[in-house]
């Protein structure tokens, strides 16, 4: 066998591995999300009950009520953070070149430290400030870790867009809001649109920060719900379900969004 084409199925097994090892676990969650059996790994013949028991009102409302946070807290984190995301972004874009830097070495700092710092972190602050914690807590919390994230997704296109499209906008007579609104927005829209993608995954996603930010009102987040799930012992069965529909949805929306931006690539 030849030296290249060896080393070309090296590489391909090796890549195929990665991928079985990545998403094998999350096929095994797939397959026993469609049978009843309470222990995983254990197939009692296809069944829709798990997903039956998931969107029966009464059946878990525990769990309900920890998604419906989850997602609420999601939306209105992304939303924040794209907000004042794409703000920051377009602020630090127009300075000048070594306040520039200063700024994003500081904007980089929440993303390099760890989630455990940033948690007890916020938690001396409100502890400091006297915050009652619980929804708000998290909310806040959650925007400050995904707004760099957002800065960071728009900046590149900011880099890319003409600056020439400004000046010439307020050149024909558009006022700086206008301008903004039909010429910088959507240039930089993909960038958004990926910062508020990451900053919901990155949400739902999040314990440590919660954990430390929630308070002891009761309030249950997808990831606090999980864990002391497993804490008793055990998973609710109704969680394989569940996840299934996660990663669905965000496979849809992920195709959908690589499938916009080639078409629009392919226009231009």
């Amino acid at each position: 066998m030849r030296p290249s084409l060896l080393k070309q199925v090296f590489c391909q097994g090796y890549l195929w591995l990665l991928l079985l090892l990545l998403y094998s676990p999350i096929i095994i969650i797939v397959v026993f999300s469609f049978t009843e059996a309470k222990v995983m790994g254990n197939w009692t013949g296809f069944s829709l009950k798990l997903y039956r028991n998931l969107f029966v009102d009464g059946t878990h409302h525990s769990l309900t009520a920890a998604l419906i946070n989850t997602v609420t807290i999601a939306l209105i984190t992304a939303t924040v953070s794209t907000v004042f995301g794409t703000i920051t972004a377009i602020g630090i874009h127009n300075l000048r070149s070594r306040s520039r830097r200063a700024i994003s070495f500081v904007n980089n700092i929440p993303i390099l430290n760890g989630d455990v710092i940033i948690g007890i972190s916020l938690f001396l602050l409100f502890i400091t400030l006297g915050i009652p914690q619980g929804y708000v807590t998290v909310v806040l919390s959650h925007i400050t870790f995904c707004l760099p994230y957002v800065i960071l997704s728009v900046m590149p296109r900011l880099k890319q867009m003409n600056p020439n499209l400004y000046e010439a906008a307020l050149d024909l007579g558009a006022s700086p809001m206008q301008a903004l609104r039909k010429i910088i927005i959507p240039e930089i829209l993909p960038g958004m649109v990926s910062g508020f993608m990451l900053a919901v995954t990155m949400s739902i996603d999040d314990f440590a920060v919660t954990i430390f930010t929630i308070g002891n009102e009761g309030l249950e987040t997808l990831s606090t719900y999980i864990y002391a799930d497993a804490r008793k012992g055990g998973l609710t069965p109704e969680l394989r379900p569940l996840s299934t529909i996660i990663f669905v949805v965000v496979l849809v929306m992920l195709v959908m969004i690589n499938r916009r931006k080639s078409t629009s690539q392919v226009k231009k």
